[in-house]
């Protein structure tokens, strides 16, 4: 089959896409970070240059593990709280000009439609109908891709880093 096929979302479910994308990318670093503090810095004393003895190994093992899932979950709640902004943004200017250009933005929607593949006189007749039972929602969802579905939520994204690189920087402990 040649060429990708747009995946179905189903309305009532949460796009987790942003927190997996999170988890994964914890995860992997949290594999391929926690090998070299193990071995490397946390093995050695950096003053005396002699091994640590084991409980201060294990010490500082725990420490860079706490260390390094706190700090994926905040460089991930930083990130997607940026894309949340941006939404919020986005959607505060949609706001302005449904107010200001109604028909201007009647006509947006019923291209969205078009280029959708409706006829002209259906689209026209979806977009009014969505327009009188909710302009603004219509236009998140349609003209902007977003909804209380696939909105940034960076409490969640923060979660799911924390959790997985925890989970992946336990394999090098565990073979420690």
């Amino acid at each position: 089959m040649s060429g990708s096929v747009p995946a179905k979302r189903c309305p009532d479910r949460p796009n987790t896409a942003p927190a997996r994308r999170a988890g994964i990318v914890a995860y992997l670093i949290a594999i391929a970070a926690m090998p070299g503090a193990v071995f490397g810095v946390l093995r050695y004393d950096p003053v005396a240059f002699t091994p640590r003895s084991a409980e201060s190994f294990e010490h500082r093992a725990d420490g860079g593990h706490a260390g390094g899932a706190l700090s994926m979950a905040a460089g991930e709640y930083v990130s997607v709280s940026s894309q949340a902004d941006t939404e919020a943004a986005d959607l505060a200017r949609e706001r302005g000009e449904l107010a200001t250009q109604p028909d201007a933005e009647l006509a947006e929607l019923t291209q969205i439609y078009v280029d959708r593949g409706l006829t002209e006189d259906l689209a026209r007749e979806v977009a009014q109908q969505l327009t009188e039972r909710d302009a603004f929602a219509a236009h998140a969802r349609d003209e902007l891709s977003i909804s209380s579905v696939t909105t940034a939520r960076p409490l969640q994204a923060a979660l799911a880093s924390a959790a997985t690189f925890t989970a992946g920087a336990a394999l090098p402990l565990i073979a420690v």
